[in-house]
């Protein structure tokens, strides 16, 4: 009876859907559900899997919306799914590139707010080169940005700050300068995006250094202080411009 009150998922892309609603999806997305996701012969290559975004949750042969906003898909492979929010309270996830303060050192351990609902761990020994002897200087307040290794509603969130190989690949410490702000989820996701217009026209503007965390947090450093602020203004604003009007700001900005 559920799936009689459903709407099938791709009827609804682009548009506002609510916590409650129920999207269909097409036939072979159930039979992934049922375990057949790797089928393999000689004459097609496999399907994909379906991935299951934020804002979303399984649900029997459909996906189950628990987040108000405009639900996207990405095509290619099995496709993927998910809610574009506005939301700005950050859940922990494994994989997620974060900006954490540091709050606390407890033994070998360091505690980074890093926006959840309780801090995560850091160990001395999560950064690249760090042993006994070598310990990373790490003060309180620091800015740290690196990875979750561990995130799950069952244990403390732990981060790293090296990849598989044992190189930082640009995590770390971040410098004491520049300018640290929070904005909202939906706007991180959209700099993060490939080819993002808003990166590439900043750029144009001003030499800057930008770190962005999938938790909302940005750390902006450019030349002097006044170009840092402008920066800043024009990431929190372009949540809110559209993208002619985001032109015409900077187009005023590099006149001066």
């Amino acid at each position: 009876m559920a799936a009689e009150r459903g709407t099938a998922a791709e009827a609804l892309v682009g548009q506002v859907v609510l916590p409650g609603d129920l999207l269909l999806l097409p036939a072979h997305y159930d039979e992934d559900a049922e375990g057949e996701r790797l089928r393999l012969s000689a004459g097609a290559a496999p399907q994909g899997r379906l991935l299951c975004g934020p804002g979303l949750r399984r649900s029997g042969a459909g996906l189950l919306v628990t987040t108000c906003g405009l639900l996207r898909h990405r095509p290619g492979g099995g496709g993927a799914y998910w809610v574009d929010s506005q939301q700005k309270r950050y859940v922990p996830v494994k994989g997620d590139h974060v900006i954490g303060i540091v709050t606390a050192k407890a033994g070998d351990v360091f505690r980074l707010d890093v926006g959840g609902s309780e801090p995560a761990s850091l160990s001395y020994l999560a950064f690249e080169g760090a042993t006994k002897r070598n310990r990373p200087n790490v003060q309180v307040g620091d800015l740290i940005y690196g990875q979750f290794v561990v995130a799950n509603k069952d244990m403390e969130p732990e981060m790293v700050c090296i990849d598989s190989s044992g190189k930082s690949s640009g995590m770390g410490i971040i410098g004491q300068d520049g300018f640290l702000f929070k904005v909202s989820l939906g706007l991180i996701r959209k700099l993060l995006a490939p080819k993002c217009e808003i990166i590439q026209e900043l750029s144009q503007l001003y030499p800057f250094e930008l770190v962005i965390g999938m938790n909302g947090r940005i750390w902006v450093k450019a030349k002097t202080v006044q170009q840092t602020l402008i920066i800043v203004n024009i990431l929190e604003a372009c949540e809110y411009m559209t993208a002619e009007q985001r032109k015409q700001a900077l187009a005023k900005l590099s006149g001066n």
